[in-house]
């Protein structure tokens, strides 16, 4: 295979939010967003096989890694979907593949719905939708996925105990949800330079928004008949708790149908812990759709 491009690091004033990107490649584009606590570096081990046919954007979202993380900005999925439609247009990408794992998943799928014009395709890595996520609570959703609850806390708890030590929160979002034997990921390092104090703020805001106005966002899209018109990749973690709990591609159906995907040899972190099943996977998907 060719030599992987090295990517050049950009950053783009996108409707007064900075967000930082890094590009690399060339051919029909793709962007790829991050999960939390995550940064565009989650993708080090994917990117560079996805650039050799592709233009490839690795953005930061609005809140994290080097975007910027305005504490009295929105952080609606919708707010954080026009950034990145945004940054593709200022660097000439009118439509383009967007691939999003967690966080970025979410943000995938509201970019989708919002901007259906621009998206030629859409894969979400190791999520279900959102709405389906919070009317489906039980207990083990509930104690897999407190930190939903916690960080959804609109009390200044969870920043104050977060930010108190940062370090040992960010390793707990590591610890038992990796299938590879490693304990932190290789951007580890990356993930802590990035989650600083305004971090923590933000993302607790991107929760929030996700436990009360993405909901009335995705309610109204369910109400509308809106449904992801392009065609939609799920890859998921065979030993996640996505992967253990759901059927997949039945949950995703009613939201993105004719949904395609299958399982990778992983847990949530499926670019990091398989990467190269999880470019093949990928490549494979973006060949047969044409984008």
């Amino acid at each position: 295979m060719t030599t992987p491009p090295a990517p050049v690091s950009i950053t783009a004033e996108c409707d007064g939010i900075r967000i930082a990107a890094e590009v690399r490649g060339s051919g029909p584009a793709v962007l790829l967003l991050h999960g939390y606590p995550e940064t565009k570096a989650m993708w080090d081990a994917v990117a560079g096989a996805l650039a050799v046919d592709h233009t490839i954007v690795a953005a930061d979202l609005r809140g994290y890694g080097d975007s910027a993380k305005p504490r009295d900005a929105p952080y609606a999925k919708r707010d954080m979907a026009r950034d990145q439609v945004a940054l593709m247009r200022q660097l000439g990408h009118a439509s383009f593949a967007v691939i999003g794992h967690d966080r970025g998943g979410r943000v995938g799928h509201r970019l989708a719905l919002d901007h259906p014009e621009a998206v030629t395709a859409l894969a979400v890595l190791d999520i279900v939708p959102t709405l389906h996520m919070f009317e489906n609570v039980d207990r083990e959703m509930a104690t897999a996925y407190f930190h939903w609850f916690f960080l959804a806390r609109a009390d200044g708890l969870p920043e104050a105990l977060i930010g108190a030590d940062p370090e040992t929160w960010l390793r707990s979002r590591f610890a038992g949800r990796r299938h590879d034997g490693d304990a932190l990921p290789d951007a580890f390092d990356e993930y802590r330079r990035c989650f600083d104090l305004d971090t923590v703020h933000a993302s607790g805001a991107d929760y929030r928004a996700a436990a009360s106005v993405d909901l009335d966002h995705d309610r109204a899209d369910r109400s509308a008949g809106r449904v992801v018109t392009a065609p939609t990749l799920a890859l998921w973690g065979a030993h996640s708790y996505v992967g253990r709990n759901f059927d997949v591609l039945s949950t995703w159906e009613p939201y993105a149908p004719g949904i395609t995907g299958r399982s990778i040899d992983a847990d949530h972190y499926l670019a990091e812990e398989s990467p190269a099943p999880t470019a093949s996977a990928l490549r494979t998907f973006l060949a047969e759709v044409g984008a």
